[in-house]
């Protein structure tokens, strides 16, 4: 007894602190309340919700200036296989067979946009789709042996008639 109050031991140890008989050892908080991780995944979410269409429409814009520089990069080869063999490339086949653009480029599919090549009695046209419309791009490219880029907003494929990029 200790000042006219009984003590006991907090733990069974004789080292541990002693209390008085009847009261309580204050709370220790360990971890967060629930309310508290709502709060933080609520923050989470607004904040996704607000970034993630600015990311999307950052990424739909690379895909797109990614198939321009591959047309760019088609017309370049286009020319060089003119001067090489005296004609044109039929398809981006044939371009990727004289080893003038990537595999991946030669095979139609790259960086979410899906080309193709062809040679025309005067030349050649290449053109770009988007694989998901709204999703890898929005707007198709049309190119031809005048190596001016047209573009068309929207699902229609871009033809020669369709407004150059700027």
């Amino acid at each position: 007894m200790k000042n006219g109050r009984e003590w006991t031991r907090i733990h069974a140890n004789e080292d541990s602190p002693r209390l008085p008989i009847g009261e309580r050892l204050p709370c220790m908080r360990k971890g967060f309340s629930l309310i508290e991780l709502l709060i933080v995944i609520a923050i989470i979410m607004i904040i996704a919700a607000i970034s993630i269409p600015r990311i999307n429409q950052q990424l739909m814009l690379s895909h797109e200036t990614a198939a321009v520089e591959q047309i760019r990069t088609v017309q370049a080869v286009e020319t060089q296989y003119y001067a090489q063999f005296g004609k044109y490339a039929h398809t981006l086949s044939d371009l990727g067979v004289a080893g003038l653009i990537p595999k991946a480029l030669a095979a139609g599919k790259k960086s979410g946009y899906t080309f193709a090549a062809r040679a025309t009695p005067t030349g050649y046209t290449v053109e770009a789709t988007p694989d998901v419309f709204d999703g890898t791009g929005r707007r198709t490219f049309y190119s031809d042996q005048t190596m001016v880029i047209r573009q068309n907003w929207g699902r229609e494929p871009a033809t020669a008639e369709s407004p150059e990029i700027p």
